[in-house]
């Protein structure tokens, strides 16, 4: 089983085919995952570089059906309860603020979302859906699960396998099946100084 194919820009560079890949679906199937399935992911994100190996990464998972899945669905703004309620899999991610001596770890985020990148990519690589949610409210989670100070529920993100467009509510349909689309990289991507275009990003690739 695998991501549907998307629409989507063509790369600029050859990638590997998992990152061509990937998307956020929104749709899932009713079909649970199992726990030797579901391992590898947190074992992919618990491999992630993070600063002076501080691996500042929290993740709280819940499987539908159960309370804390319905507590955590809770969280979510109107629009994400509408289809996340169907995947298989609520995560609370939590950046952890401090390193152990104390002091405070600005590269926390950073290092958060570094994990959940290999999270993704090995969920991808297993058949899975990822959809990561900044739309949730993160003073109700940290009440609802009990999160300590010095810790910052920062997204949450549903898995499951993906599943037909049709079974999204209407407007949400549209951007399911709407193409992938990326800036290019010479938006982003300067050489020596803010502003100046890289050449890589010049693609040297005949044109067909």
């Amino acid at each position: 089983m695998s991501l549907p194919p998307k629409p989507r820009i063509e790369p600029e560079a050859d990638i590997h085919s998992l990152l061509e890949v990937r998307w956020s679906p929104r749709a899932f199937t009713d079909e649970e995952i199992s726990p030797q399935t579901l391992r590898p992911l947190f074992e992919a994100a618990r491999w992630s570089a993070s600063c002076f190996n501080a691996q500042p990464w929290n993740f709280i998972e819940t499987r539908r059906g159960a309370e804390a899945f319905d507590r955590l669905l809770d969280c979510l703004t109107p629009n994400n309860q509408s289809w996340a309620k169907n995947a298989a899999l609520l995560v609370l991610a939590i950046a952890r603020l401090n390193f152990e001596n104390g002091k405070p770890n600005r590269h926390a985020y950073y290092d958060l979302g570094q994990s959940v990148a290999q999270l993704t990519l090995e969920a991808t690589a297993a058949g899975l859906g990822v959809h990561q949610m900044a739309g949730f409210d993160a003073a109700r989670a940290r009440e609802r699960f009990q999160i300590p100070e010095g810790y910052d529920p920062v997204s949450t993100i549903a898995i499951g396998f993906p599943g037909q467009p049709e079974r999204l509510p209407d407007k949400l349909q549209e951007r399911e099946l709407a193409p992938r689309e990326r800036s290019p990289q010479r938006a982003f991507l300067f050489a020596e100084q803010w502003g100046v275009a890289s050449p890589l990003t010049e693609d040297p690739r005949p044109k067909s």
